[in-house]
């Protein structure tokens, strides 16, 4: 519901891709405690936005394969309207978000997230979950891993921006 006619609530919808696994082994292999592999999907205008292999989609919140998110994070409001929001939204998937740019590391659904919670709040995303890239990558094992998950693409589905 909005706040206001001019005034749209913006959330975040946290997944944990490893389902809680992540938690329970990444001491073991990482040397530190890590709580989730998270995936992201912005909710506004009704629909929860997203970034994957494929570029970017949207489905209705909680419509994605992943389920129900672990948590959901207040952003605040926004003012920019679901016409002004698409439009920005078809620029980036004719760009910098096109499916061919992801990077499970260094472009992927939380860049996405961070950047579409800048354009509409102001505000960016938890660190926690931005800062997972780079912590994983500090490890040995992440190193030693890193030419595997960079060929990784995720992809939860909904339907592509700019494929209507």
């Amino acid at each position: 519901m909005a706040q206001n006619n001019s005034s749209f609530p913006v959330q975040l919808y946290v997944y944990d891709l490893s389902r809680g696994m992540a938690r329970e082994l990444s001491s073991l292999f990482l040397g530190r405690q890590v709580d989730g592999i998270w995936h992201t999907g912005v909710v506004v205008h009704g629909k929860e936005f997203f970034f994957g292999g494929g570029g970017i989609a949207h489905c209705q919140p909680c419509g994605t394969v992943l389920g129900q998110p672990n948590s959901i994070v207040d952003l605040g409001y926004t003012e920019v309207n679901e016409d002004l929001f698409q439009e920005y939204l078809d620029s980036l998937a004719e760009s910098e978000y096109r499916g061919d740019k992801y990077n499970l590391f260094e472009h992927n659904c939380n860049t996405f997230s961070n950047d579409v919670a800048q354009f509409l709040t102001g505000k960016t995303i938890p660190s926690y979950i931005t800062d997972l890239p780079s912590e994983i990558l500090s490890s040995p094992l992440g190193q030693d891993l890193r030419p595997l998950l960079d060929s990784l693409a995720i992809n939860p589905g909904g339907n592509i921006t700019g494929q209507r």
